[in-house]
């Protein structure tokens, strides 16, 4: 006959076994769901970029591009959505990473160019507003302007400034003789 001795650790070491097996991990539950499609994952974050909603879709296109991190398109997108709002340094970042991921984009590499140009621009005008565009940085500054000039070529620079067309000479204009002044016809008149 069982005593309760023995009934007792007989009866935990069963509990202790069906709680273990109530506590292991069902292998179904463990498999993590597959990421949105990429394409939802633009029509997401397209959605609330026209519903105004930037940031949100800055999130959702951060997501995309960590579920899909050899896609250039998350990148992409982001950089136009910072260059429309005006944030150049993390447009080419956004643009740099397109490009890593596809070295000939053209969408990137324009990007690239006018935020670099708007940065520079910017910052040339801050020099010049502080007066400290003098001496190297002045020359290198120069120089660069001319190879951009020379690389965009001459449709892109201002027009030149029309020629400046001379004074006109103003005449001394003849003494009126005494005839004229009298009303005479005679244009002889002041000879006699």
């Amino acid at each position: 006959m069982m005593t309760k001795r023995m009934l007792i650790p007989g009866l935990a070491a069963a509990c202790a076994m069906l709680l273990s097996a109530c506590a292991a991990d069902d292998p179904v539950a463990r498999t993590p769901a597959p990421p949105p499609s990429l394409e939802a994952l633009h029509a997401e974050a397209q959605r609330a970029a026209a519903a105004g909603l930037s940031e949100r879709a800055l999130a959702v296109w951060k997501n995309a591009a960590t579920a899909y991190p050899a896609d250039k398109s998350p990148w992409l997108a982001m950089a136009q959505l910072k260059y429309e709002r005006g944030q150049y340094a993390d447009t080419i970042v956004h643009a740099q990473e397109a490009l890593r991921r596809d070295p000939l984009d053209a969408q990137a590499g324009r990007l690239l160019a006018a935020s670099g140009l708007r940065l520079s621009v910017a910052a040339y005008a801050d020099l010049q507003a502080q007066n400290s565009l003098h001496g190297a940085t002045r020359s290198e500054a120069q120089e660069l302007a001319r190879q951009l000039h020379g690389s965009v070529g001459d449709e892109a620079a201002p027009p030149a400034a029309p020629a400046k067309k001379p004074a006109p000479v103003k005449r001394a204009t003849p003494a009126k003789s005494s005839a004229a002044q009298t009303g005479s016809a005679d244009p002889f008149g002041t000879l006699k």
